[in-house]
Order: structure tokens, then C-alpha cells, then sequence
């Protein structure tokens, strides 16, 4: 089956989720390359927004609940989505992988737009360090694909970011940070706009001591998302609860 082309707004989303949960595989025995993602029960309202999204690649019996314990290997329950076999999305593959694995090429990362960092951060993103610095789980690329995300940032959105070494039995990874709060805050701004759903504000709530500064924030927040201020510092006081240097 083909569809039209792909719309920007799709091949946004599928760009963005490639650097997070997201893949693009062809199966033995297709001509064509499918989408797919998977997350948490937790995430179920972000899930289901970023599957509506996708309708044009999508069958009508597109996501199922993956069980605990499951053929997966993921331990926990998750929603997973997989798209058609389309040839657009083949295109799209050809275009991000060498040799059966993803490629991080700027060519493709030049392609990349608010909405596309903004579905990397909520699948990939973490705010650390008291909620004021900033981390990609970059764990499965290596070092100098890793190297062209941190150019890409800094040459096309003037964020600038560092590469941290972290160690998991015999194995490195390298993950990309945001270390200055300034840098975080005008990485945030570009994606604000795109938060879709509120369950996911967690993720752009940084947190302050002082008073005046978080109502600042929450009012950038508010300015610059769909949500209200009510809605914002529910969302802040569950997760000043929840990090240990904030209680009461």
C-alpha cells in the first residue's frame, strides 16, 4: 500500500523520535520500511497524541499493549505503535541508516525542526542536577555521532552542550548535556511551544529555591505552552515533592 508523500509535520515527528524511542526497520520478506515506537504506561497521553499524529501512516489496528514480561525483553508493560509499509517511509529510511543501523548524518539533522527537538527531549530528555541542567540519553550512538549532534546544536540553535562519559559494568556510553542553566532555559524556549499533552510538563518544570525566580518560570511556561498556570504549578508541586533538596 502507498500513500501520498510524507507531510512535514509526519516526517517531524518520525525525524525527532529516531534520536529517542523511535525506529525505522524493513522486515524480512517487505519491500518497505515501517515506523514504530514504544512507551511507558505512564506516558499513555503523550503515546496516544504522538499515534493521532501520525494518521497518515497508520492502519486502523495500529498500537497494542506490549505485556510484562512480554517477547520484548522490556520487563514492563508498554504501549507500542507501528506504522504501514510505505515506501515514503522507505525513502526516509534510505535516507537515515547504513547497513541495517541508524546513521546520524547532519544531512538529516539539518532536516530537524522545534516540534522534532522538542519529541527528542520528551523521549530522551531529562532535567537534572536540582532540575537546572539538562541531559540527552544518547547511550546507544557512539562518540562521533554524538560529536555531530553537539555541532549540530550549537551551529544551528546556538545551544551549546557537552559530552559526559558514563560507565555501566564493562561498557561507556557518552550522553549529551546542557550543563548551564541559561543554555537549558533557551533550549526549552525553542521547545515549549510543542509540549503536547500536560503529563509531560515534568519535563520542562526546572525548579528554583527562590520564589520570585520560579513564578518567573512558570510564567514562561505558561506564556509559552497551552497550558495554564494552574496547571503548571500542579505539575510543579508534585514534582517539588518528589525531588529530596525541594520539600517542604
Amino acid at each position: 500500500m502507498q500513500l501520498a508523500p510524507l507531510s512535514d509535520h509526519c516526517k517531524a515527528i518520525i525525524l525527532g523520535s529516531l534520536l529517542g524511542d523511535g525506529s525505522l526497520k524493513i522486515a524480512k520478506l517487505y519491500k518497505n520500511a515501517r515506523f514504530s515506537f514504544r512507551h511507558s504506561i505512564s506516558q499513555k497521553s503523550y503515546f496516544m497524541w504522538k499515534m493521532n499524529e501520525l494518521k497518515e501512516i497508520s492502519s486502523e489496528k495500529c498500537f497494542w499493549k506490549q505485556g510484562e514480561n512480554g517477547k520484548d525483553g522490556w520487563g514492563k508493560e508498554k504501549f507500542r505503535y507501528q506504522s504501514l509499509a510505505l515506501e515514503s517511509l522507505t525513502k526516509l529510511y534510505q535516507l537515515t541508516n547504513k547497513r541495517g543501523r541508524l546513521r546520524i548524518r547532519r544531512k538529516w539533522l539539518n532536516m530537524l525542526t522545534p516540534l522534532s527537538l522538542a519529541i527528542w527531549w520528551l523521549d530522551d530528555g531529562s532535567l537534572v542536577s536540582d532540575s537546572r541542567q539538562g541531559v540527552f540519553c544518547t547511550d546507544g550512538f557512539p562518540l562521533k555521532e554524538i560529536m555531530l549532534l553537539r555541532n549540530y546544536l550549537k551551529k544551528v540553535w546556538s545551544i551549546a552542550t557537552a559530552i559526559g562519559k558514563i560507565k555501566r559494568g564493562p561498557k561507556e556510553y557518552y550522553r549529551l548535556w546542557i550543563r548551564s542553566t541559561e543554555e537549558l532555559k533557551e533550549f526549552l524556549r525553542i521547545i515549549l511551544p510543542h509540549i503536547p499533552v500536560e503529563d509531560m510538563l515534568p519535563k520542562v518544570i526546572m525548579l528554583y529555591k527562590d520564589s520570585k525566580l520560579q513564578q518567573r518560570w512558570i510564567s514562561e511556561l505558561s506564556n509559552l505552552t497551552k497550558f495554564s498556570r494552574e496547571t503548571i504549578e500542579k505539575y510543579m508541586l508534585q514534582k517539588r515533592t518528589k525531588w529530596k533538596h525541594f520539600r517542604e
